[in-house]
């Protein structure tokens, strides 16, 4: 039986929901959303995110991130600043209390969801996640299946912020 473009859509939107409700469910004991996990885990790094750059990582319209963003900040979670490379654009950071809610909501959901976890191998986890992040590459950019890189991790890489 010959495949549908849709038979991938439908796997890939039921896995995602089920992760994310497996997820919230972890997140429900700590009065966190999967969507300000997320952003808190895109705010990792040091050098803060642009809120463009952090719309489309998380996979949210800009009106949804700005109101979980003020929301943050009324928590003292993230903190906005003036890019210094381009005072036009804002940029967003963890504060010194959202690194640390960052680091024990990763603590949660990492022993909740451990390797194999979700029903999948290491080795099956370190073959899926490439071709995800290989797929979503394609996919932003317009369906270059050629151009799309990723990193070791699976995500896009080489796109323009």
């Amino acid at each position: 039986m010959a495949r549908q473009p849709q038979d991938l859509l439908h796997l890939l939107t039921r896995a995602e929901r089920l992760a994310a409700r497996r997820i919230q469910s972890v997140l429900d004991a700590h009065d966190c959303s999967v969507d300000a996990w997320r952003v808190l885990d895109l705010l990792s790094g040091d050098e803060g995110r642009s809120m463009t750059a952090l719309a489309e990582d998380a996979a949210l319209p800009a009106p949804t991130l700005t109101k979980l963003i003020d929301q943050l900040v009324d928590q003292n979670l993230v903190f906005r600043r003036v890019d210094p490379a381009d005072r036009r654009r804002v940029l967003v950071q963890l504060t010194p209390r959202g690194l640390r809610r960052r680091r024990q909501l990763s603590r949660a959901v990492r022993a909740e969801w451990g390797p194999g976890s979700p029903g999948l191998t290491a080795d099956e986890e370190d073959q899926l996640m490439p071709l995800l992040g290989r797929l979503s590459g394609a996919l932003a950019d317009g369906g270059d299946k050629e151009g799309a890189t990723t990193t070791a991790a699976g995500s896009p890489v080489g796109r323009a912020r």
